[in-house]
């Protein structure tokens, strides 16, 4: 196994585990459940340690696929652009979670877990945002006709030249 593996397996967990955490923190909140809060914040937590190692080895996976047939420099280019912002995402609901977690037992205040849960949702959408780019690089069946397209016309660019 090695670092593309890695980036393979690990990341889907902080697409799924997040959307998780943030629906674990809203329905503790909503039940005003200390301990459903604080197993939510860890689980929003544990999403954030794994994000690290996956966007870690998105590099190394660049290297791996960006000369195979079928891959596009561009879909790659997005898709780690969108990881940029994601991981800062991820990290800002992490970070906001831990506070909540450790505030929780000084203050009655409902505001650090609903910025934890809004900061949590905010990276779903981000991480959903960069598997869904992640995706359109090897499989093909995910791109729009425009992508498949503009791919064509790259491979006979690379061609002619």
């Amino acid at each position: 196994m090695d670092l593309t593996h890695i980036h393979m397996l690990l990341n889907h967990f902080p697409i799924i585990g997040t959307l998780i955490g943030a629906f674990v923190m809203l329905w503790g909140m909503m039940k005003n459940q200390k301990n459903i809060k604080a197993v939510a914040a860890a689980i929003i937590i544990s999403m954030t340690l794994m994000a690290v190692p996956v966007y870690l080895t998105g590099e190394p996976a660049e290297e791996r696929v960006e000369h195979l047939p079928g891959v596009s420099e561009s879909s790659i280019e997005e898709h780690e652009e969108a990881a940029e912002l994601a991981i800062w995402v991820m990290a800002a609901a992490g970070v906001a979670s831990l506070a909540a977690l450790l505030l929780q037992y000084r203050s009655a205040s409902r505001l650090p877990f609903s910025i934890a849960a809004i900061l949590a949702l905010l990276a779903f959408v981000a991480m959903a945002r960069v598997g869904y780019l992640g995706g359109q690089i090897r499989h093909t069946e995910l791109r729009t006709d425009q992508q498949v397209s503009q791919q064509a016309d790259s491979y006979q660019k690379e061609e002619d030249d």
